[in-house]
Formats: C-alpha cells, sequence, structure tokens
C-alpha cells in the first residue's frame, strides 16, 4: 500500500506527470517509527539546501512539517517509509532561471530495515553529478546496481578515477579496524544515517578518520559496512577482497544509533 500526496493532497494526474517528464527535483527518504524520525532536522536541512541550489528559492519547511504530519494520519499508520521529493510543476528547462514556486510530492508506504545478511559490491568506476546534493537523476545508480548484480555481486561500489572509494549506489561505506571508524574522503553525498553515526560514535568515544581510502587500503580493516537511512548492513567482500562477517562492529555501529533520539514529525 502506497499513499501518494502533492502539497498536502492527493497527487492527480498533471502533478505527477510534470515529474515524470522534466526529471528535475531532488528528494530524502527516511524511516518513521511511532510518528518520529531519528535526523529529522537533517533531512529537513538536506532539502532546505538542495532546494536553494536547485530552484533559488526558500522551501516552506513549517508547510512541510504539517504535511508529513497530516500524511501519516492519512496513511492510518505511525510506522512508515517515507520520501519527500521537491520539484516544481511550473519549471521550464527552456527556462531554467524563471524563478517558480516548488511542490513537494510525499511517497508513503510500509516501513523498512535493511536485512541482516552480508552483501558482495563490485566497485565501478563513476562519480554521481552534484555528488553533494541527493537529486532524481537516479538512472546511473540504477543501471550499474543492475550491472553488478548481473556479474554476481549485491550492489555497486562508486570509486573515483583517482582510484578513492566513494560511496554506494544509495549508501555509504565506512570501515573498521578493531579500534576506529574509518569513512572515505572524496566527492559523495552526506548521507544522514552516515552523520548520526558518527555523531553517536563520537559520543561513545570511539576514535574516528576521514581520509581517502584505494582499494589497497582495504587490508588495513576487518571490517566494512554500508549504511542509508533503512540501517547498516555487513559488507562481506568488495571485489576479490573478502572479509570475516562480525556481530561486534555492527553492535557496535547499533549502539552509537542509539545515542540519538527520535525526533516528532
Amino acid at each position: 500500500m502506497k499513499l501518494i500526496l502533492c502539497n498536502g493532497v492527493q497527487a492527480n494526474v498533471t502533478q505527477l506527470a510534470a515529474l515524470a517528464a522534466v526529471n528535475y527535483g531532488h528528494f530524502t527518504t527516511l524511516q518513521v517509527r511511532g510518528a518520529a524520525v531519528r535526523g529529522l532536522k537533517l533531512h529537513l536541512c538536506r532539502l532546505e539546501r538542495a532546494t536553494q541550489h536547485l530552484f533559488g528559492s526558500r522551501l516552506d519547511i513549517a508547510a512541510l512539517r504539517a504535511q508529513l504530519y497530516d500524511g501519516l494520519a492519512a496513511f492510518c499508520q505511525t510506522d512508515a517509509s517515507l520520501r519527500i521529493t521537491v520539484y516544481a510543476t511550473e519549471f521550464d528547462f527552456r527556462a531554467p532561471l524563471r524563478p517558480v514556486s516548488v511542490d513537494t510530492l510525499l511517497a508513503i508506504s510500509s516501513p523498512s530495515v535493511l536485512p541482516t545478511v552480508a552483501v558482495r559490491v563490485c566497485s565501478v568506476p563513476f562519480v554521481r553529478s552534484l555528488p553533494d546534493l541527493k537529486h532524481v537523476g537516479t538512472f546511473p545508480q540504477f543501471a550499474l546496481r543492475r550491472d553488478a548484480l548481473a556479474a554476481g555481486f549485491d550492489d555497486a561500489l562508486f570509486v573515483h578515477d583517482d582510484g578513492r572509494l566513494l560511496e554506494g549506489t544509495f549508501w555509504n561505506i565506512g570501515f573498521w579496524d578493531g579500534k576506529c571508524v574509518t569513512w572515505p574522503e572524496g566527492p559523495a553525498l552526506a548521507g544522514t544515517q552516515q552523520a548520526l553515526l558518527r555523531v553517536g560514535l563520537e559520543q561513545l568515544g570511539v576514535p574516528q578518520i576521514v581520509q581517502p581510502l584505494r582499494h589497497a587500503d582495504l587490508g588495513r580493516f576487518v571490517a566494512a559496512f554500508l549504511c542509508n537511512a533503512r540501517g547498516q548492513q555487513p559488507l562481506s567482500a568488495i571485489d576479490d577482497y573478502l572479509y570475516s562477517v562480525s556481530e561486534a562492529p555492527m553492535a557496535l555501529l547499533e549502539c552509537a544509533l542509539a545515542t540519538q533520539s527520535w525526533q516528532s514529525l
């Protein structure tokens, strides 16, 4: 079951067609539990910043929060998956600088969590366009994930042309050496779950480093993991490099996440 609202009411054909025909906008996805979200402010700040970047206008956060609250009530469940897309039905790609009012498309569906089974990923040379934005230009991610599955892997890890490990299709990656968490440095989306984990790990006193990482560095670590709004998941392999899967680092990440409070919609 999925509920799709635009600007707080049931989306109509014209509104949906505008997004389908002109693929220009940005989004964020989040998990709701008990009508609350971990990192809600992070998601809202992401949307504010991207709206200013792509449309040169301000996103009405108060109105959006009211839409989220009313939308969840209409969904008749307090646990859900939420995708908020910001676009403009009046946006004209022939005159992209013309000021337009933005629209918010809210897709509400059943709650979701990442599986606990470890995944195998293959590295592919790719850097997302405007990597600091979570924009709707997602064709490359889907195509590269499809290629990875066809090659016998579970997903794709993007690598810069200088060899730096960056991010996955829709997730960030982290590494554990038994004492410290290392995050790769490079052009990639700063994930909300990654931000929550970083703050939580700091509160637990766990050392963290952000530095360039390449394939030759994989042997420095005993474990690797991916994370996004649905949770964390262990990695068992990056290309032909294998990691043993242990509960300890994943339990540590859960402890770090548990330090972060839930924020009501």
